[in-house]
C-alpha cells in the first residue's frame, strides 16, 4: 500500500542537526540552479556588507529580468537584516538608491503587477525605516518625495506618515508649500490629484482635525469617507460632532442618489465600502487589475481596512489576511504586532517568520509557553517542552543564547513543583539548570 507522505515536515526538519540540513540543502541546490543563485546571492550579503549590497546593484541592471528581481531581493534582504539588528550605519543612502534603482527598470519595462513592483514597495517601506533610523537632510527628503510623486511614473506611492519622523517639520513645511502651490493653480490633471491626495496625508500627519475633515466631507459620500469622519472627530474629543455625522451619513444612506452607469471595479468598490474585508477586496482586486486601476485602489483600500484594523482583534486579522493574501508578509506581520491580531494568528505568523527573523519571533513562542504551561495537562506540558526546544533554536540564530539559558532558569524555578513539566523538558532533551538536574527525578 503506498504511504503519502506527511503534509508538514518542519516538525521532522527540525529534529536534524545543522550540519545534515545544511548537507541536504547543498544538495538540492546543485540540481537546481536557482536555489543555488538565490543561496550565494544571501551568502554574499548575510554579513550586512553594505558596500556588497551596493556591488549587487551596480552588476544587477546588466542581468535579466529574474536575476534583476533575485539581486534586488538580496540587497532588501540585507537591508532589513541590519534595520532589524538597529545597525548603527547609515543605510537610508542604500535603501534611497534601491528605491530609484527598482523604479527606473519598472518605468523602463512598462509592468507595474508583477514580483518587482512589490520589491519596489518593500523598498519604500525600508527607505522609511532607515531614514527614521537616521533622519537625512529633511529639505533634501521633501524633494525626493515630491520628485517621485509629482514628476515620477506613478509609482511608488509615498505615504507621507510613514516618513513624518525623518521628515519633521521642516521638511512637512516644505511639502505642504508645493501642495499649495500647485492646488492654487487651479489646474486639472495628474499633479492636481496628487497634491489632493498628499493634501489630505498632511492633515492627518499635522493632526489638522478641521483641515481633515473639510477634505473628506468634499469627497462623494461614501461609507469608508463617513466612518473616517467619525473616527476622525472621535479621537479629537469631538464626540457630539461625531454623533451628528454620524445620523447624516445614515440619513442619506437611507436615501442614496439613483445609480448612474458603473463600471466593474467601481461595483466592487462599492461592495467593499460597505463591508470592508477579506472577501470584498479579494473581488476588488481582481476587478481593478482586470482594468488597469489596482494601484490606487489598493492603496485606498488598505487605508480603509487598516483604520478599521486599530477597532479590535477581529478587524486586524482581515487586514493581516489580506496583505498574507497580497504576498506581502512583512507588511502581514508588522500589522499583526501594531494592531494585535489573534494570539492564534500571530503564532501562524510566527511559524511563517521564525526561520528568516528568529528573534522577532522569539516574544511570541514565550507567549505560547506560558499559555500551555497554564493548562496544567500532560498533552500541554508535552508540547511547551517542544516549544522550548524551539526556542532554544531560534534564541542560538538570533546569537542570543545566553538569554534563553536565563529565561529557561526563570522559567523552571517559577514551576518547579510542576514535576511532569520537568520531566517533559529532560525527555525534549534540553539541558536543565544545575539546581534541577541535582534534585531527584520524579517517580
Amino acid at each position: 500500500m503506498r504511504v503519502s507522505p506527511p503534509s508538514d515536515l518542519r516538525p521532522y526538519l527540525r529534529t536534524l542537526d545543522a550540519e545534515t540540513l545544511a548537507d541536504l540543502l547543498l544538495a538540492q541546490a546543485e540540481r537546481d540552479p536557482e536555489l543555488r543563485h538565490s543561496l550565494e546571492l544571501r551568502a554574499a550579503t548575510q554579513s550586512g556588507d553594505v558596500s556588497e549590497a551596493h556591488r549587487l546593484l551596480d552588476t544587477a541592471v546588466t542581468d535579466g529580468n529574474v536575476e534583476y528581481t533575485a539581486k534586488i531581493g538580496a540587497v532588501l534582504d540585507t537591508l532589513q537584516r541590519m534595520l532589524d539588528a538597529g545597525s548603527r550605519a547609515d543605510l537610508a543612502p542604500l535603501a534611497r538608491r534601491t528605491v530609484d534603482d527598482i523604479s527606473e527598470v519598472l518605468e523602463q519595462s512598462g509592468d507595474h503587477a508583477g514580483d518587482l513592483a512589490d520589491r519596489l514597495d518593500r523598498a519604500v517601506e525600508l527607505y522609511a525605516r532607515a531614514c527614521a533610523a537616521r533622519p537625512p537632510d529633511p529639505e533634501k527628503l521633501a524633494d525626493w518625495i515630491l520628485e517621485v510623486e509629482f514628476d515620477g511614473p506613478g509609482r511608488p506611492v509615498i505615504d507621507l506618515a510613514e516618513f513624518a519622523t525623518a521628515l519633521g517639520e521642516p521638511g512637512l513645511k516644505r511639502i505642504k508649500s508645493t501642495v499649495d502651490d500647485v492646488l492654487a493653480a487651479n489646474g486639472p490633471g495628474h499633479r492636481r490629484d496628487v497634491a489632493e491626495r498628499l493634501r489630505e496625508q498632511l492633515a492627518e500627519v499635522l493632526g489638522d482635525v478641521d483641515e481633515l475633515v473639510a477634505i473628506l466631507s468634499a469627497k462623494p459620500p461614501r461609507v469608508d469617507v463617513s466612518l473616517k469622519i467619525v473616527r476622525v472627530l472621535r479621537a479629537a474629543g469631538r464626540h457630539s460632532e461625531a454623533i451628528a455625522h454620524a445620523a447624516r451619513a445614515l440619513t442619506h444612506d437611507k436615501h442614496p442618489p439613483p445609480p448612474g452607469p458603473e463600471d466593474k471595479t467601481s461595483r466592487r468598490r462599492r461592495e467593499f465600502d460597505a463591508k470592508p474585508g477579506r472577501e470584498t477586496y479579494t473581488a476588488l482586486r481582481e476587478a481593478a487589475q482586470a482594468e488597469g486601476k489596482w494601484t490606487v485602489q489598493r492603496r485606498d483600500a488598505l487605508a480603509c481596512l487598516r483604520e478599521r484594523a486599530a477597532e479590535g482583534a477581529e478587524q486586524a486579522g482581515e487586514l493581516v489576511r489580506v496583505l498574507l493574501d497580497d504576498g506581502r508578509p512583512d507588511e502581514a506581520w508588522r500589522a499583526c504586532v501594531r494592531f494585535g491580531a489573534s494570539g492564534e494568528l500571530k503564532l501562524e505568523l510566527a511559524e511563517q517568520r521564525a526561520a528568516e527573523h528568529p528573534a522577532e519571533t522569539i516574544p511570541v513562542f514565550r507567549e505560547q509557553v506560558d499559555e500551555l504551561i497554564e493548562r496544567k495537562d500532560p498533552q500541554a506540558y508535552r508540547e511547551a517542552a517542544r516549544r522550548l526546544k524551539l526556542l532554544r533554536t531560534l534564541h542560538k540564530r538570533a546569537g542570543t543564547s545566553d538569554e534563553f539559558t536565563a529565561y529557561l532558569a526563570a522559567l523552571v524555578e517559577n514551576h518547579r513543583r510542576k514535576t511532569r513539566l520537568i520531566t517533559e523538558i529532560r525527555a525534549a532533551r534540553i539541558a536543565l539548570p544545575k539546581a534541577v538536574t541535582s534534585a531527584r527525578a520524579p517517580r
